[in-house]
Formats: C-alpha cells, sequence, structure tokens
C-alpha cells in the first residue's frame, strides 16, 4: 500500500493532519484519541511494520 493510499482512507475514518515534521507528517485519530507519524513519501509503498503500526494507532484498519 502506497502512502497516499494509506492517507486516503485514515481521512475517510476521520483522521486529520496536524503538522508537518521533518520527514514525516504527524496526525491525529478521533477513534484513540493518539497522535501518530506518517512518512511523507506519497509514491513509495509502506513497509508492512510501518503500516501496520498506523493502523493500530489511528484504530483503522488499512
Amino acid at each position: 500500500m502506497k502512502t497516499s493510499e494509506a492517507t486516503r482512507k485514515l481521512k475517510k475514518a476521520g483522521c486529520y493532519f496536524v503538522e508537518h515534521g521533518k520527514e514525516h507528517d504527524c496526525w491525529y485519530s478521533p477513534i484513540t484519541k493518539k497522535r501518530f507519524r506518517v512518512p511523507r513519501h506519497q509514491s513509495q509503498e509502506l513497509a508492512t511494520g510501518t503500516k501496520n503500526s498506523i493502523a493500530k494507532t489511528a484504530g483503522v484498519k488499512l
């Protein structure tokens, strides 16, 4: 799954962008009430562990 696909699914689930980091963007999930980081490389594939970590923290199935 590409980063752009993941961000699309996160937006659909109600998560939203908070701020830019140096290499990652910070997002917030109203489901889990936690902040998490998403790589800014839109066209690259997310590593499996990174995708699973984002999904778990956001409370969303990616």
